[in-house]
């Protein structure tokens, strides 16, 4: 990770789970980190944390809401003001709701495709034109994406949020290619989880299956993603890591229950 030291790198979602642990890994590897969020409180928590750790990086709170295209143009405007550029994205932010494919909501729908796959999109491209307009071409994007862009599991208040995971595998994917025709050395790279331990399963899904789901599977943990990010950016330059995938190791005995598992959700 020395060649990132001091260097600019965007983790959208930065407030809690994956998104905090991975802002903060960052910063304990000297880089600069502009950390996102609607939550702009709990990330300025976490930058006075990282301080008076004495990290030698540093966590900039930036307030946005991805659901709103100007929002994201004027942070990467601000930090390409404040900050030069963005040499690394990270596309953390990701959100589902329980609205099944019979009888969900169109708005639950648009919300989850305004955040899970426009959101990453418009970030990805500002973060590619940051690059190239300042010759940066050791840049990488990475994709926070799920085993559920790998698996549709049989539990209907997530298939929708599915098919966005499944996008985001084919969008990374679309990355690296129009990358690669550009004969650019940026890269692109997406990162699967099975079922993490974070605030996420409980947003997402009714909260009397949250404690089945844990009880029944083992878990990763936000560290764990944050330990992947930084495996990922210490691959040599001429390393391509197109897709990691992560899961717990279950118990020998582990039989599974009726309630989905491993691979359910990502953030």
């Amino acid at each position: 990770m020395d060649r990132w030291r001091g260097r600019v790198a965007l983790v959208t979602g930065a407030s809690v789970g994956i998104g905090a642990a991975v802002a903060v890994e960052l910063v304990r590897h000297g880089m600069k980190v502009v950390g996102c969020a609607r939550d702009v409180a709990k990330i300025q928590k976490l930058a006075a944390e990282c301080q008076s750790a004495g990290h030698p990086g540093v966590l900039v709170p930036f307030k946005c809401d991805l659901t709103k295209e100007e929002e994201i143009l004027a942070m990467f405007a601000a930090i390409k003001e404040q900050h030069k550029g963005v040499d690394v994205c990270i596309n953390n932010a990701g959100l589902s709701h329980p609205e099944p494919l019979l009888s969900g909501k169109t708005s639950g729908w648009k919300n989850i495709m305004d955040v899970n796959v426009l959101a990453l999109s418009i970030c990805a491209r500002e973060a590619y034109q940051s690059m190239k307009e300042r010759n940066v071409d050791d840049g990488h994007i990475i994709n926070i994406n799920s085993l559920c862009g790998h698996h549709v599991y049989d539990f209907a208040d997530l298939h929708f949020y599915t098919a966005t995971k499944y996008a985001v595998t084919a969008l990374t994917e679309g990355l690296r290619q129009e990358l690669r025709a550009e004969k650019s050395h940026i890269r692109a790279t997406s990162i699967s989880p099975g079922l993490v331990v974070t605030e996420f399963v409980s947003r997402a899904n009714n909260p009397d299956q949250v404690a089945g789901i844990y009880a029944a599977y083992k878990s990763l943990q936000a560290k764990d993603l944050a330990s992947a990010v930084t495996y990922v950016l210490s691959a040599p330059p001429h390393v391509q890591i197109g897709e990691l995938l992560l899961e717990a190791i279950q118990e020998a005995a582990f039989v599974a229950p009726a309630t989905p598992g491993p691979g359910l959700s990502s953030h």
